[in-house]
């Protein structure tokens, strides 16, 4: 066999375990020599991998909580996201290569100005429950999270929505106070999955009745969650015949599971252990860039927050390299204090980079009156493996700027509910959201639900509703580089780093070419885009 025949069994090999994308694949080829029409073909007929049914998935998962529930206006941690991608359905989705996808909606348009939006549902769909799906259920699902006594994350989302119709049992239409372009992304919000409608008009949501690839046969929240496939799903895919979805909120404990054979893929790895367990034998590892964003928000309406000089000057106190070395070990991307990276749309690549500058951030106090500042930052290794050692670095970067930072260990279990937007100075983890109207509406809109910083910029609120409409790529483009220097020079959240998502399986599970970056674990639906070979 020649080397060019060997380096092409080894490129398929890696394509068809899930470790070389297709534009991989058709470079390596080409540098190798092979044309790229010859290396097309030989992707097509040699590199896919093919899916194969059955077997059971067993999935360890981070950040779940026992004081999670199944209504959809709670969502919150992985956990709650990652089973209600198993057991419920949305309208949209994001496919495996990051582009927008149909779920139960199979096709959509909307008006010149965006301000009305209709949906066609397939007539595939069933709850589990053995209940057709139609469009009065996703009529009640959405309107779920609207309304004035509405306490749902994803309500600012929806915030434009005067009125949400069935126009018959499978089509619905959304309509708008104002434009919005970005409403198909929007509905792919894990928050958004669809429920059984009462007669009410109110959703039956506590039985954890669905419509996704898989139905729920027992579980408990914060410990584990038993699902079979079924049989009457719409979609494509659902190749494993049950999942098992362990709540491993322990980094050791979830890796030395993978270890051991005791799951078949963990949904974070520590990024500190990662050599090693590139070492082991029998277990892949995904090391996907994401927009999945670390923060650090301050209350921007308590004190010393409430002043943008001492806002700015915990900005500049913070080493954003050396953490991104120390803490994600090199797979993350240096943030920037604004909540886009640049693989999203709209991103402004000709913003200044911050630098450390410890001396700039100690006259801005002595300018706030705040020398010798002193507070505390809670953490928990829930929100990164690794979180509460960022902080205890940031620490020691501060000092420089005269900051006393004393990192305060909060627990895993109960963290988002008891210490994130209850303390005034606390890390947290974004998953990335498909546009910027998505993250700013739901995080830095002023009154927002999930508004973790209270931050309160009447230029910014101004122009969130104008952009959200613009269908002028160029002047929205002006309009989200704005507000983004808003957020990094007014705001108050830090952003140390976009990290990747790292995750691992046994060689024995495969998926295909992409990865989707919304979400860990391709998107959270590994159980119904994987297989066993």
């Amino acid at each position: 066999m020649s080397g060019d025949s060997e380096m092409m069994d080894r490129l398929a090999a890696a394509a068809k375990a899930g470790r070389l994308s297709r534009r991989g694949f058709l470079g390596s080829a080409t540098a190798a020599g092979v044309t790229a029409a010859t290396a097309s073909g030989l992707w097509a007929t040699h590199a896919r991998a093919e899916p194969k049914r059955g077997g059971t998935f067993r999935w360890g998962i981070h950040d779940g909580n026992t004081t999670d529930s199944h209504d959809p206006a709670t969502y919150t941690t992985r956990q709650q996201a990652f089973l209600a991608f198993q057991h419920r359905s949305t309208l949209t989705m994001i496919a495996s290569d990051n582009t927008l996808a149909g779920d139960l909606a199979t096709e959509w348009s909307a008006t010149p100005d965006a301000t009305e939006w209709t949906f066609k549902i397939t007539d595939k769909a069933s709850f589990h429950s053995g209940r057709k799906l139609t469009a009065e259920d996703v009529v009640a699902s959405l309107n779920h999270h609207r309304g004035a006594d509405s306490t749902s994350a994803a309500k600012e989302l929806l915030g434009a929505v005067t009125e949400i119709v069935a126009d018959d049992a499978h089509t619905v239409t959304i309509k708008l106070s104002g434009g919005n372009a970005d409403l198909p992304w929007l509905l792919t919000d894990y928050h958004f999955v669809i429920c059984p409608a009462n007669t009410d008009g109110s959703i039956e949501w506590r039985s954890g009745d669905g419509s996704g690839p898989y139905r729920i046969d027992n579980g408990e929240f914060g410990v584990r969650w038993d699902l079979s496939r079924f049989d009457g799903w719409h979609g494509e895919g659902a190749y494993f015949d049950k999942v098992v979805m362990l709540i491993l909120n322990d980094a050791n404990a979830r890796q030395t599971a993978l270890m051991t054979g005791d799951v078949d893929c963990i949904s974070l790895v520590e990024v500190k252990t990662l050599s090693l367990l590139q070492r082991a034998p029998n277990i892949e590892i995904d090391n996907v860039a994401s927009g999945s964003a670390i923060t650090m928000p301050m209350f921007c309406d308590r004190a010393p927050f409430d002043n943008p000089d001492v806002r700015m000057a915990l900005k500049l106190a913070m080493d954003r390299e050396e953490i991104v070395e120390k803490i994600a070990f090199g797979a993350g991307t240096i943030g920037n204090d604004f909540h886009l990276t640049a693989g999203q749309p709209y991103f402004p690549a000709d913003i200044p980079q911050r630098e450390y500058d410890p001396e700039q951030a100690k006259f801005l106090l002595k300018k706030a009156g705040a020398e010798g500042l002193s507070i505390s930052l809670h953490a928990a290794d829930n929100v990164l493996p690794g979180a509460v050692d960022m902080c205890v670095l940031y620490s020691e970067q501060a000092k420089k700027a005269g900051i006393d930072i004393t990192p305060v260990r909060a627990p895993n279990d109960g963290y988002y509910a008891d210490v994130w937007m209850k303390q005034p100075f606390t890390t947290a983890a974004w998953g990335p959201r498909p546009t910027p109207d998505v993250i700013f509406t739901q995080a830095y809109q002023a009154g927002a639900v999930w508004n973790e910083s209270h931050w309160d910029n009447e230029r910014f609120n101004e122009l969130l509703p104008i952009a959200r409409a613009e269908l002028d790529d160029a002047k929205r483009a002006e309009m989200y580089r704005e507000m983004c220097m808003l957020m990094r020079d007014d705001g108050g959240t830090i952003i140390p780093f976009f990290n990747n998502f790292v995750y691992a399986r046994s060689s024995k599970v495969r998926h295909g070419p992409e990865q989707a970056a919304n979400w860990e674990c391709d998107g959270a639906r590994a159980p119904s885009r994987w297989w066993f070979a």
